[in-house]
C-alpha cells in the first residue's frame, strides 16, 4: 500500500477510505458482525482511513465495537451537521450543536479522540466564525486532531482559510468533495483552492452512487430497489454516458469499478476515495484493483466522453446552496419586478 500525506496534516493514509454508510443495519449490512469483519478485512489489506458520520443509523456504534484493540492503528473521522432528529438545533454546525454532537460521537465509537471531524454540509445559518471557534476549542482540548469540511463550494473554502487566518483559528485542513468518472465539476475550482490551501480531499461517490459498478445499465432492470430510491440511476444521459465508459474499461481488461476508483485517485488534488462495501465480496473485488493505475491513452479517452471540469447530470446526494435551491433568493419581489 502506497500511502499519501492528508494534506499537511502530517498524517499518512491510505489511497482507498473505506465508507462505512453501509454498515448501518437500517441502510445496508443489518448483520454488525459481518460488517466488523469486512472492517477487518479492510485493515488487514492495509487501509487505514475509516470515514463514518453521526447521521449514518447506527454506523459510528458498529465501527466502534470493531475497532476495539485495533483503534491506534486507524485515522478515524466522523462528521457533524446533517440533522439528528426533529429538533432543529439538533443539526447544523453552531457551536451549541458542535459540542454536543462530538461528545455523542466519542461515546458511539468508544473512544477519546476523533483523528478527523468533518463539517458533512454547509451550514449558511451560522457565522464560519463561531463553526471555527468551536472546532478550534475541540482540538486544543485534545478531543478532535483535525477538522475538514464536505461538499464546500469553493467560495466558501477561501472564506472559511481566511476568517482562521483572521481570527487565529485552526484551519478546515481537507474538504470531502464528490468525485468520479460522471461528476468532475470539482476539477474546475475545488480541487484548485484545495490544492492552493495544501488541504487533503477525501472523494466520496466515486461510482456515481452505483451507476458506475455495473449493475445499473440502460435497458436492463439491474437493482430496481436502488433505482427507485435513487433518481440519477434511471438518469437517461447519465446511463448513456456509462455505455460509453463500459467499452472503455473493457479494452483496458478491467471490470468498471477498477476503472472508476483508478480515475478519482490519479488526480494530484485527490488524496483518497472512499468506498462503501455492503458485502465482502463488494471489498474482495476493490481490493483486487487497489494497484490499477491508468495510462495516459486511458485517461485521453475518458476526457472525450466527460470533458474535463464537467458533470453528466447531477447525484440525488449533491448540495444544492441556498441561492439555487430557494426562489425567493434569485427572484426580486414582484413589486420591484414590476416597477421596472
Amino acid at each position: 500500500m502506497q500511502y499519501r500525506t492528508l494534506g499537511r496534516t502530517g498524517i499518512k493514509v491510505s489511497p482507498y477510505a473505506l465508507g462505512t454508510l453501509m454498515f448501518a443495519a437500517s441502510i445496508g449490512n443489518p448483520d454488525p458482525d459481518d460488517s466488523a469483519r469486512i472492517i477487518h478485512k479492510a485493515l488487514d489489506a492495509g487501509i487505514n482511513f475509516i470515514d463514518t458520520a453521526d447521521a449514518y443509523g447506527d454506523s459510528e456504534e458498529v465501527v466502534g465495537r470493531a475497532l476495539e484493540g485495533r483503534r491506534d492503528n486507524v485515522v478515524l473521522t466522523t462528521k457533524v451537521s446533517r440533522p439528528m432528529g426533529d429538533d432543529p438545533n439538533q443539526q447544523g454546525a453552531s457551536r451549541r450543536w458542535i459540542v454536543t454532537a462530538v461528545e455523542n460521537s466519542l461515546r458511539r465509537l468508544q473512544t477519546d479522540r476523533i483523528d478527523l471531524y468533518q463539517i458533512q454540509r454547509p451550514d449558511p445559518t451560522t457565522d464560519i466564525e463561531e463553526t471555527l471557534s468551536a472546532l478550534t476549542d475541540l482540538i486544543r482540548s485534545g478531543k478532535v486532531r483535525a477538522i475538514g469540511t464536505s461538499t464546500m463550494p469553493a467560495s466558501g473554502i477561501v472564506e472559511a482559510q481566511w476568517a482562521a487566518e483572521r481570527r487565529g483559528l485552526e484551519r478546515f485542513r481537507t474538504e470531502q468533495p464528490p468525485y468520479s468518472l460522471l461528476n468532475r465539476a470539482i476539477e474546475r475550482e475545488v480541487l484548485p483552492v484545495t490544492q492552493r490551501y495544501g488541504m487533503g480531499t477525501l472523494v466520496w461517490g466515486p461510482f456515481a452512487q452505483g451507476l458506475l459498478t455495473g449493475r445499473v445499465r440502460k435497458g436492463q432492470h439491474n437493482d430496481l430497489r436502488r433505482a427507485e430510491i435513487f433518481t440519477h440511476l434511471s438518469d437517461a444521459h447519465r446511463l448513456d454516458v456509462v455505455e460509453q465508459l463500459i467499452p472503455l474499461a473493457q479494452d483496458a481488461g478491467m471490470p468498471m469499478t477498477h476503472l472508476a476508483m483508478a480515475f478519482t485517485i490519479a488526480h494530484p488534488g485527490v488524496t483518497s476515495a472512499i468506498i462503501g462495501p455492503r458485502t465482502m465480496s463488494h471489498l474482495d473485488d476493490l481490493l483486487a484493483g487497489i494497484d490499477v493505475a491508468l495510462t495516459d491513452d486511458i485517461l485521453d479517452r475518458i476526457d472525450e466522453i466527460v470533458p474535463p471540469g464537467t458533470d453528466v447530470g447531477t447525484l440525488d446526494q449533491a448540495y444544492v446552496p441556498p441561492a439555487i435551491q430557494t426562489p425567493s433568493l434569485r427572484r426580486r419581489p414582484v413589486a420591484e419586478r414590476s416597477a421596472a
